[in-house]
């Protein structure tokens, strides 16, 4: 139990955490951008297209009769709108990440110059220079 407290009270974990819930809902704010925002106009453009909607039907669904024998038959789709949905989504979010990790590299990379152009501080006087320092101090009184 010890072993296991130390592990999740590492930052790490706590800011792995977050970020996944982060991730999770910025996921599904994407998702919602695509789906009720972008797919609508663009269907419209393609001539009143709804994205969600397009499917390809292998089998035609079956009501169930009057008699309520239990005779209704799902029907079986591929939804490639849905999919078209998704790949648009991935592709915001891959493109989302990769300017958040661009930002992230370019601070690092500024930080890193910044190192680099502080002056140095003077290097620590060698031993003989010690010993030249103390007999003059000597000398002078």
């Amino acid at each position: 139990m010890n072993e296991f407290k130390k592990f999740i009270s590492k930052g790490n974990v706590m800011e792995m955490a977050v970020g996944l819930i982060m991730a999770t809902y910025f996921g599904a704010i994407v998702k919602s951008l695509v789906n009720d925002i972008l797919m609508p106009p663009i269907g419209m453009i393609l001539g009143g297209v709804d994205f969600a909607q397009l499917k390809f039907v292998i089998q035609d669904g079956v009501a169930e009769s009057a008699e309520g024998a239990g005779d209704a038959v799902a029907e079986v789709a591929i939804n490639y709108g849905m999919f078209i949905n998704a790949i648009i989504t991935f592709l915001i979010v891959a493109f989302a990440i990769f300017m958040v990790v661009k930002a992230y590299n370019n601070m690092k990379e500024k930080m890193a110059k910044k190192e680099e152009a502080a002056p140095a501080a003077p290097p620590a006087p060698t031993k003989e220079e010690v010993l030249l320092t103390e007999i003059r101090d000597l000398l002078k009184k």
